[in-house]
């Protein structure tokens, strides 16, 4: 991760601002204890300080993460800055920045659809449309969604869809004619000291937009801490408050008739790439990335990580967090600030597998997929593992013409930082058993784990996402696409 205008938040104790260190300490604890779970980092910024900060080792504050979905609150952030330049209308129809596309175009509610529909999930379609919009027009997914006629009038029921998202974002980057991480640098990363990020693209050059954005966790807390200041950093009026304004109220309800006395943070309304909470409002992401803004508190908290339960991490913030967060400083809470830093500093993810044996061979040996196939993972056709001579082996993950090289030395994790334009991972596991091999590979640029097994009685193997990667790339690819791969 460059350094690239990073600069970091001003930090203060809990106490100083009004946060109990034990209610960050109960959702640390609730955190770790709950199923299904992994996180990845925190922070938590009250009165525009760090007063809690914390990376689950093999985790680091540099290393950008997938953001997935938070992508698109930053796309709505390019949005709203075109809006101030006089780029783009939110009242102009989309069909009006693509006139190549007029001819083609002939439903009259696609034709109706308004910037300001695709921002808010409002284009008029019932359910995701992106698998027809990239079908229709592989090389220009937003012909193809205006080629997939809405179910209802525009601006008249919400359906998350991607391409609504991929639509603005095309919008912004052709009235800029910047990349969306172009025009952002100079208008945003650079003022809020945010440092190298990247941007997955589809076609070339485009911004995917509606996910797919790299960063690290700090520039989520940054993001968070802008649209709670309305717009303002250090004193500089960046983006507009009546952009702030709009893109964070529910410009349409977004509730499915979910049984009386259920509650969940996805029913609360929905605004410009934006989603409103039971308190405050968010950008999220699939498995886990978080960046809250709780005006009622003046806080941010951002997080990342690893799990299917993303309702499960809000309910333990509402339970845990928002109760530590009180009117004025707390005196003589000195030993607890510090009993949480030192907890903060200490976080680390356990290891997997910690019971290792002798192989009963020595040489590298070779696997294939058990049944002929690899259920989660089919485009690995083969594995192989080697002793090091140093007490740990090197797993080789094949597929197609790409490989991966991952060293494991038992116990706990093995770190590749990634150099020479290899993907960071880190990685636990040996030989469980004479005859079993078992590897935990986590890609430490996304939220994801492969679970690998090898059987050498029948030289198989099997290989599982814990959870499964919303884009295809190699393994040899899964991090930020900034690194030439090798």
């Amino acid at each position: 991760m460059s350094a690239r205008s990073a600069r970091p938040l001003p930090g203060s104790t809990p106490a100083a601002k009004g946060v109990d260190a034990r209610g960050v300490g109960a959702f640390l604890d609730a955190l770790e204890a709950a199923p299904g779970i992994e996180p990845h980092s925190l922070m938590i910024v009250r009165h525009g300080h760090v007063v809690a900060s914390g990376w689950w080792a093999p985790y680091t504050p540099d290393r950008p993460h997938l953001l997935y979905s938070i992508s698109k609150s930053f796309t709505a952030t390019a949005a709203g800055f075109a809006v101030a330049e006089g780029l783009l209308s939110l009242d102009d129809p989309v069909i009006s920045y693509f006139p190549e596309f007029d001819g083609d175009i002939t439903d009259p509610r696609s034709r109706a659809m308004l910037v300001r529909h695709v921002a808010s999930m409002a284009s008029g379609h019932l359910t995701e449309t992106r698998e027809q919009a990239f079908t229709r027009d592989p090389a220009e997914p937003v012909r193809g969604f205006l080629l997939t006629p809405p179910d209802r009038d525009p601006g008249s029921v919400f359906a998350y869809n991607q391409p609504a998202t991929y639509s603005l974002a095309a919008i912004v980057q052709r009235v800029t004619g910047q990349s969306l991480t172009d025009y952002l640098r100079p208008r945003l990363f650079d003022p809020l000291g945010i440092g190298e990020t990247a941007w997955l693209q589809r076609p070339p050059g485009r911004d995917l937009g509606f996910s797919g954005m790299y960063a690290t966790t700090d520039a989520l807390a940054k993001l968070g801490l802008l649209y709670l200041g309305d717009g303002v950093w250090e004193g500089r009026q960046l983006l507009p408050a009546s952009w702030v304004a709009e893109a964070t109220r529910a410009h349409i309800s977004n509730a499915d008739g979910t049984p009386e006395g259920a509650v969940s943070d996805w029913q609360q309304g929905y605004g410009f790439q934006f989603w409103r909470s039971r308190h405050g409002y968010r950008g999220d992401g699939a498995y886990g990335q978080f960046c809250l803004v709780l005006p009622e508190h003046d806080a941010v908290v951002a997080m990342t990580a690893d799990t299917e339960d993303m309702q499960a991490v809000l309910d333990l913030v509402w339970r845990h967090l928002l109760p530590a967060f009180g009117p004025a400083p707390l005196g003589g809470r000195g030993d607890d600030d510090a009993a949480l830093r030192r907890r903060l500093d200490g976080l680390q993810l356990p290891p997997t597998h910690e019971k290792f044996t002798s192989p009963a061979e020595s040489g590298a040996l070779t696997f294939t997929p058990a049944g002929g196939t690899c259920a989660d993972q089919s485009r690995l056709r083969e594995v192989t593992v080697a002793a090091d001579g140093d007490g740990g082996w090197t797993l080789s993950l094949t597929e197609g013409a790409s490989r991966l090289d991952v060293r494991l030395g038992a116990p706990g994790w093995t770190v590749e930082e990634g150099t020479d334009g290899r993907v960071p991972t880190a990685a636990n596991g040996g030989w469980t058993d004479p005859d079993t091999f078992v590897a935990d590979l986590a890609f430490l640029e996304t939220p994801h784990h492969l679970d690998v097994i090898c059987s050498r009685a029948d030289r198989t193997f099997t290989a599982r996402w814990r959870t499964t990667p919303l884009h295809s790339a190699p393994l040899s690819a899964m991090g930020a696409p900034r690194r030439a791969r090798g």
